[in-house]
C-alpha cells in the first residue's frame, strides 16, 4: 500500500487532528497523521498537505514551528492555527483578537470563483476556536471568505495552491465543511477519492499473501471488532497457515468464550481456545492499582501465548489487531506519549519471542474496520459488538479482583447487556457495561437490612471513542435493569447511573 495517493496532515497538537483524518477518510481519500516535528519523507504519491490546529498561540515562544519547506511546491490547507502561523512566518502580524471568535460563526463573504470555497454559500455556519486572529497579511496573500467579526477568514497565496482557513471545516457545527475539505482533496490536489472498502481488501490480500508467503501466523484472538477483522484478513489471504488462539482469561463477559469460540470455528478460522482463568486470577490476586493489574494482566496473557504458540510448528509471524488510533497515540507533538495503557497493541514483544510482526489493520480507523469487517463477510454478531477493554472486567472492578467479584460483575453486564438488546437499544449505544464500585451500601430487602455492593452502569455513544456523551436511555428501561440486577444477583443492592462525558470523564473508570 506504500503506493497510496496520499494526504499528510502534519499535527500541532489539536483536539480536532484525528476527526481531520476521519473526514479526509470518509471522503474516500488516503492520509496518514504526523507529529509537526516528524513529517514522513515526501513522495510522489503525497497529494498534499493540511496543516492543523493548535492549543498554542503563535506567538508563545514554545509552540510548534513546522519547517514548510514544501509550500509553494504541493498543494497546503491550513486550518486555524495552520492559517495563522504560515501568516506569522511570512511577514504578516497576528495577535491577540478583542473580539475572540469560539463556537459557531456565519460566513459573510465568500470568493466562489477560488477552488476552495467552489459551491459554499453565503450565510453558512462554521465552528470556530481561537483566541488569536490575523490582523495584516503577507503580500501575496488574498483574502477569500470572511466571517461577521473576523476579515481574514480565510486566504489563498498567489501564485501557489496555498489556502488557509481560521475555522474548523471537519467538525459537525461547519454545516458546509465536508464540502470545503472536498474542494480541497479533489480540486485543488486532485485525489482520485479511491480509498473504499472493497480496494482495502483487495490490496491488502495480495500486499500479505506477498509478505508472509507459505510462513505460519499465530494471532491472539479476543472476540472483540479490531481481531476478529484481522482474522478474516489473514485468512483470506494465507487460510490455514493462521493458527488463531482465544485465550480465556476470566475476564471475559458471561458466556463469551463458548458462544465466541464456536463463531470463530463457524466463521473457518483455524483456532484454538485454552482455558486459563486460574492463571490471570493468581497474578491479579490482591493489586488494586488500575496499571498494575493491566501489566499484570498482559505478562500473564504472554506467558500462556508464548506457551501455546510454541506448540505449533514454524511460526515466523505475529499478527496483531493494530488500528490507526493505537499508532497515532504512541506519539504525540512532544514525541513519545507520557502515559500509554500497557494493553495497547503498539509496542515490543519480550526478546524471547522472536517473532516477526505483521498488523493488517494499522491503516484503519475503528469504523473503516468494520466496514472492511462487512466486505469480509463478518457476522454482525461479532461486527457490531460493542468495544471491551483488554483487560476486561478487571478494570471494571474498582479493587483488588476475585473470582467471585467476576462472577457478580458478569451476572450484572449480562443484564444490562441483553437488555439493551432485548428493547432494541444495542446498536444506538457505541459501548456499555458495568462497574463494581468498592463501595457497599445499607438496604432492605424483605424485613432484613443489607449491606451489599453497589455498582454503576456506563453507556456512551461515540464515533469513534475519541470523545464520548452518555447515553440518554429512557428511565423505564433503566429503572426495570435496575430492579432486575438488584432481584437477580446475589450481593448487588444498589444500583447508579454513570452521566458523565468524554472529556472530563473516561469511558472506563480505571
Amino acid at each position: 500500500m506504500n503506493n497510496l495517493q496520499t494526504i499528510i496532515i502534519l499535527d500541532h497538537g489539536s483536539q480536532y487532528t484525528q476527526l481531520i483524518a476521519r473526514k479526509v477518510r470518509e471522503l474516500n481519500v488516503y492520509c496518514e497523521i504526523h507529529p509537526y516535528n516528524h513529517p514522513p519523507q515526501f513522495n510522489d504519491n503525497i497529494a498534499g498537505v493540511i496543516l492543523s490546529g493548535s492549543p498554542f498561540s503563535v506567538n508563545d515562544p514554545e509552540s510548534p514551528k513546522p519547517d514548510l519547506w514544501f509550500k509553494g511546491k504541493i498543494p497546503v490547507l491550513g486550518i486555524c492555527y495552520g492559517a495563522q502561523y504560515m501568516v506569522s512566518a511570512f511577514g504578516g502580524k497576528v495577535q491577540r483578537s478583542v473580539t475572540r471568535e469560539y463556537g459557531r460563526a456565519i460566513i459573510t463573504s465568500a470568493d466562489n470563483t477560488c477552488k476552495l470555497l467552489r459551491g459554499i454559500t453565503i450565510g453558512s455556519q462554521v465552528w470556530a476556536s481561537h483566541g488569536d486572529t490575523i490582523e495584516s497579511m503577507p503580500e501575496g496573500y488574498k483574502v477569500i471568505c470572511s466571517t461577521s467579526s473576523v476579515r481574514y477568514a480565510g486566504y489563498k497565496i498567489d501564485g501557489e495552491d496555498t489556502y488557509a482557513i481560521q475555522f474548523h471545516p471537519e467538525v459537525h457545527h461547519s454545516v458546509e465543511g465536508k464540502k470545503l475539505l472536498e474542494n480541497f482533496l479533489v480540486l485543488v490536489c486532485g485525489c482520485r477519492q479511491n480509498w473504499t472498502s472493497d480496494n482495502f481488501v483487495t490490496t491488502a490480500v495480495r500486499d500479505l499473501k506477498v509478505k508472509i508467503g507459505t510462513d505460519r501466523v499465530v494471532l491472539g484472538l479476543s472476540g472483540g471488532v479490531d481481531s476478529s477483522v484481522a482474522a478474516m484478513l489473514l485468512n483470506s489471504a494465507i487460510g490455514s497457515n493462521l493458527h488463531c488462539i482465544f485465550v480465556d482469561n476470566g475476564l471475559l463477559r458471561k458466556y463469551e468464550y463458548e458462544s465466541v469460540l464456536s463463531s470463530y470455528r463457524g466463521m473457518g478460522l483455524n483456532v484454538k481456545g485454552v482455558d486459563a482463568k486460574q492463571m490471570f486470577y493468581t497474578a491479579l490476586q490482591g493489586i488494586t492499582d488500575p496499571e498494575s493489574k493491566r501489566k499484570a494482566i498482559g505478562k500473564t496473557f504472554i506467558d500462556v501465548f508464548d506457551s501455546e504458540a510454541s506448540q505449533i510448528q514454524d511460526v515466523k509471524w505475529l499478527a496483531q489487531g493494530t488500528i490507526y488510533p493505537d499508532v497515532i497515540e504512541s506519539c504525540s507533538v512532544k514525541g513519545p506519549s507520557a502515559t500509554i495503557k500497557s494493553h495497547h497493541n503498539v509496542g515490543g514483544l519480550p526478546d524471547y519471542m522472536k517473532l516477526q510482526i505483521v498488523e493488517p489493520l494499522r491503516l484503519l480507523f475503528k469504523d473503516e474496520v468494520r466496514r472492511v469487517g462487512k466486505v469480509l463477510g463478518l457476522k454482525d454478531e461479532l461486527l457490531l459488538r460493542h468495544p471491551f477493554p483488554g483487560p476486561g472486567l478487571a478494570i471494571r472492578i474498582l479493587s483488588d479482583v476475585t473470582e467471585e467479584k467476576v462472577r457478580i460483575l458478569q451476572e450484572v453486564d449480562n443484564i444490562f447487556i441483553e437488555g439493551l438488546k432485548r428493547e432494541g437499544l444495542y446498536n444506538k449505544v457505541w459501548q456499555a457495561g458495568a462497574m463494581l464500585l468498592p463501595v457497599q451500601s445499607v438496604g432492605v430487602m424483605g424485613d432484613e437490612r443489607t449491606y451489599e455492593n453497589v455498582v454503576a452502569l456506563r453507556a456512551v455513544e461515540s464515533v469513534d471513542g475519541m470523545t464520548a456523551d452518555w447515553s440518554h436511555l429512557p428511565y423505564e428501561f433503566l429503572a426495570e435493569v435496575s430492579n432486575n440486577i438488584i432481584n437477580n444477583v446475589r450481593g448487588v443492592n444498589r444500583v447508579c447511573y454513570d452521566i458523565s462525558s468524554k472529556p472530563p470523564a473516561t469511558i472506563e473508570w480505571e
